[in-house]
């Protein structure tokens, strides 16, 4: 599972002050018989999360994910939860999990070690291997059918009926998100509380229920490096719980670029999407709503939704750098960013912002 790497130190990467005890990693891997010899870690991905290491030693390499330093937000970068969803997928493309510990006394913090994929997150820069058209349609396809078999997954008969509460699954993003922007903000945004307002007054009924990832987009997703285009991993489940699926949908949706959209600027997260030939959002939207039988006429809540939802936990990630509970510069710059986002959301909604 390797991302772009932010620093190429081959020893411990802190993190906003957050080392990596290499011995007693490298004794709890020994004790699971997982690789031999010494290890290399560096921090892989661009996340602000749950943070992600590649673990290398002479046989084998890993992926560790642990939370960002304390304190952190209630209910927020629970590991755990993302062993249990993990250990219980099937025929979805996702990372194995090998060995966990779900308390500090290994590294400091609660961490798992899952299997390490090759391959490319495409973000920024496209492979000349997919530069064809054909590769680019496929890589659309490829993510498409990726959230359809996830959605396809019997929560019951993998043992995920209790992963969450499905019944009133956006009636709580609603009234969850709310509260924190109100918790939150630093300064008035007339358009946040006029697209909530919106959201409440078009609130579909919610018809399907299932595994829902959070943060499904093209840049937590990896693909084999060599053509043809094939999806092997689905990454960064943090955000994973049980409800509507078309959640998942409408955010793809909404942060699916085409060639001539305005930008979307700090948080336009994939623009490599701007060389277009991956296939429009309609035709995505298609692809999904003939490959599951979901009605997707009500899409349009969902996409707003994603907006306004991104806006308020980004809007915390600004605050938590602003009052100085962690250090980090490109946090500070989150503020202008949610205001973007909500924003857009009131002019997807036709509010007329």
């Amino acid at each position: 599972m390797i991302q772009r790497v932010e620093d190429k130190r081959a020893t411990e990467r802190p993190h906003e002050g957050v080392p990596i005890p290499l011995e007693a990693l490298r004794r709890f891997l020994d004790d699971r018989g997982l690789g031999n010899g010494p290890l290399v870690i560096r921090r892989i991905g661009d996340g602000h999360s749950n943070l992600t290491y590649l673990v290398q030693r002479a046989d084998r390499s890993f992926v560790l994910r642990r939370p960002p330093p304390a304190p952190l937000p209630p209910g927020m970068h629970d590991v755990m939860r993302e062993v249990r969803i993990l250990s219980r997928l099937q025929r979805v493309p996702a990372p194995n999990v090998l060995a966990y510990s779900a308390t500090d006394a290994v590294i400091g913090a609660p961490f798992y070690i899952m299997e390490h994929f090759e391959g490319c997150v495409l973000t920024d820069e496209l492979p000349a291997a997919f530069a064809p058209d054909v590769q680019r349609r496929r890589i659309g396809e490829e993510l498409v059918d990726a959230l359809v078999a996830l959605h396809a997954v019997d929560v019951e008969a993998v043992g995920l009926g209790n992963f969450g509460r499905p019944e009133g699954f956006l009636e709580r993003q609603l009234a969850r998100n709310a509260r924190l922007w109100k918790t939150v903000r630093t300064r008035d945004v007339a358009a946040f509380d006029t697209v909530t307002a919106w959201l409440h007054a078009n609130l579909p009924d919610s018809r399907y229920t299932g595994i829902v990832h959070g943060d499904f987009r093209l840049g937590n997703v990896m693909f084999a490096s060599e053509p043809p285009a094939r999806l092997v991993a689905i990454l960064d489940w943090e955000m994973a719980a049980l409800g509507d699926p078309l959640v998942d949908l409408g955010y793809l949706v909404a942060f699916w670029v085409q060639p001539d959209d305005p930008p979307l600027r700090m948080f336009e997260l994939a623009n490599v999407l701007r060389l277009g030939g991956f296939g429009t959002r309609q035709q995505l939207v298609r692809r999904y709503e003939e490959a599951t039988g979901r009605s997707t006429t009500q899409l349009r809540f969902y996409e707003v939704l994603a907006l306004w939802r991104l806006a308020a936990m980004m809007q915390g990630n600004h605050r938590r750098a602003a009052t100085g509970v962690i250090d980090n510069e490109y946090l500070r710059g989150f503020e202008n960013g949610a205001v973007e986002l909500i924003e857009r959301a009131a002019w997807l909604a036709g509010l007329g912002a």
